[in-house]
């Protein structure tokens, strides 16, 4: 696949990543928990697969890019102390919950979840299969972090059912892992790897960040070289978003030198791309993801059966999110809700048997009708309108004229192709879908007023 950089630099505009719909920055703390309790209740009525999320947010160290919500100590007892919270979480809701319902996915998330203790991995574990039913086929995952991980915690998490695994390597430079303050060794990276597959991890993923300190396409591709070696089934190679209103810490990259200028970073996007899918070692799901042909995810994609979430691309559509911890996120069709994004505040919920909401969204039928078209878009690369229309209940090309019509500067641009039946993202429209999705966003502000990553 060949990178076009007019193109890339004509539709880099900030948009949402729609992980959810209406996108994130839509929640609002106004909601109330009695307001949420009915449309639970009535999501439970029925049996559909269930996905668990659960939220770790402790780190040894910041890393100066980041912009997950995280918690820096040094202090691990305060481990123990998170997954007794959890514990009491997850006995607050799961009641709630209908027992028929079977786990399908599991996912924790971070931070990083090997902050805690093996031993409390496996409490954490027990905990979870004592309140839940998890499916046989579980797709379970979890992000680790090579830099403070054992092969005790590898197998802790073997033990209770994990058989994937994701960690950031972002850059193997030297000189970049010092500038974004996370030092992380090739050999760190590949005793990981190697632990999780003597230990019988069926899928690794690796996560890149182009647009950091001293990075070149030099210096890049060879980064990019190791990875290969390294044969990840997965790779998400993630745009650098700069949002230091959001992280401050991030403000410490404002200060250096080493940045690379605007052109420089669509070079090194043009690379991954091109490089990644040469020989079809990989297949380019869409935005910075990227898996081999044999991989559930593609597998999924090509029998669009593909779905979108917080926890970026995912292989189990029709499941509903669960979600547990500090700021993590719950998701049925009605609503979504979000947790205390504060350590203190979700503690002191919890503890005293409250649910920790902060800010929820309440989903409308329209907002149903745009959420399901911009998944479809999104994971299938493709829109049937027939089936759409049955899917939907509505007439679709009637419903959607408007949005349909304005996706015709993308197809001169080519994008996409629009049939009289169909709508099909092209190749190189793969990498512009954030831009494609958002012609069917009824919620997005002005470009100058948007408060989003930018696309590209």
């Amino acid at each position: 696949m060949n990178v076009d950089l007019n193109l890339v630099q004509k539709y880099n505009v900030p948009g949402p990543r729609y992980t959810s719909y209406p996108p994130a920055t839509k929640f609002t703390d106004t909601i109330s928990w009695a307001e949420l309790a009915p449309r639970i209740e009535a999501n439970n009525r029925g049996a559909r697969d269930l996905s668990l999320y659960f939220h770790i947010p402790f780190c040894e160290t910041l890393c100066w890019f980041c912009g997950c919500t995280t918690v820096i100590t040094l202090n691990h007892d305060k481990g123990g102390a998170y997954a007794d919270s959890l514990g009491r979480e997850i006995a607050e809701m799961a009641p709630r919950l209908n027992p028929a319902r079977k786990v399908v996915q599991l996912h924790f998330g971070g931070g990083s979840p090997t902050f805690l203790r093996p031993d409390e991995i496996r409490r954490l574990g027990e905990r979870i299969r004592k309140q839940f039913a998890l499916s046989p086929d579980i797709e379970a995952s979890v992000e680790v972090d090579p830099r403070r991980l054992t092969r005790g915690h590898m197998e802790a998490l073997r033990e209770i059912g994990f058989n994937r695994a994701s960690m950031g390597v972002q850059d193997f430079n030297p000189a970049v892992q010092q500038a974004v303050h996370r030092i992380q060794p090739r050999e760190m990276t590949q005793q990981a790897i190697d632990w999780m597959r003597e230990l019988g991890y069926g899928s690794i993923n690796l996560d890149l960040i182009y647009g950091l300190p001293h990075q070149t396409v030099d210096s890049f591709n060879e980064t990019l070289d190791i990875v290969l070696e390294m044969k990840p089934d997965r790779l998400a190679v993630f745009s650098y978003a700069h949002v230091p209103w959001v992280k401050p810490a991030q403000k410490i990259l404002e200060q250096q030198e080493h940045l690379p200028a605007a052109e420089i970073k669509l070079q090194l996007l043009k690379l991954v791309i091109e490089k990644l899918t040469a020989s079809d070692q990989y297949v380019y799901i869409g935005m910075d993801h990227f898996a081999r042909p044999t991989d559930e995810l593609a597998v999924a994609q090509r029998s669009k059966k593909l779905q979108r979430n917080f926890q970026g691309y995912s292989t189990r559509a029709g499941s509903d999110i669960y979600a547990f911890g500090m700021s993590s996120i719950s998701q049925i069709p009605e609503a979504y809700w979000q947790n205390e994004k504060e350590l203190p505040k979700y503690q002191e919920a919890v503890d005293a048997g409250r649910v920790p909401l902060q800010r929820a969204c309440l989903v409308t039928g329209e907002d149903q009708l745009r959420r399901e078209t911009i998944m479809r878009v999104m994971c299938d690369l493709s829109l049937d309108y027939a089936a759409m229309s049955q899917r939907l209940g509505i007439r679709f090309t009637e419903h959607f004229a408007a949005e349909l019509e304005a996706l015709a500067p993308l197809e001169a641009d080519g994008l996409v192709r629009r049939k009289p039946g169909s709508l099909e993202v092209t190749d190189t429209g793969r990498l512009f879908i954030r831009n494609i999705a958002m012609c069917f966003d009824n919620t997005l502000a002005p470009v100058g007023e948007r408060k989003h990553s930018r696309t590209i």
